[in-house]
């Protein structure tokens, strides 16, 4: 079982993003088992919210794990916040977002949300090969 960490602390530096994409790019080609494209698509879209959505509203620093399972690859982004993900109106106008975890949420199989003893939570998705 392969698995990948990355750590990101730029608030809202979308280079800290970047990198979170291609972090979870390159771990997808890499696998032994090749990834279908719309998948590895589908990791990069996912770890692309929860870590933007990690600066954003989880303290400004994070940590992206990626895991492959048998029959899925797993994304898991740790913050210091201990409040939860949750489901909001949509801004249609643009100004504060609310599309990101409904999308996160029909795209895995499940989520978790993990706290930590220690402060802060997992935020996890479990997402199709």
């Amino acid at each position: 079982m392969d698995t990948m960490s990355l750590t990101a602390t730029a608030v809202s530096s979308p280079a800290c993003v970047a990198d979170a994409r291609d972090t979870a790019r390159d771990f997808v080609d890499g696998l032994a088992r090749p990834v279908a494209a719309d998948a590895a698509d589908t990791v990069v879209l996912v770890v692309s919210e929860l870590v933007t959505n990690a600066l954003r509203h989880g303290g400004g620093a994070c940590t992206l794990d990626l895991c492959e399972h048998p029959g899925s690859i797993e994304v898991a982004v740790h913050d210091r916040s201990t409040q939860a993900p949750r489901m909001r109106t949509p801004d249609l106008h643009g100004d504060t977002g609310g599309f990101g975890w409904p999308m996160v949420g029909r795209l895995a199989h499940a989520t978790f949300v993990t706290h930590s003893s220690a402060g802060g939570k997992t935020v996890s998705a479990l997402l199709p090969r």
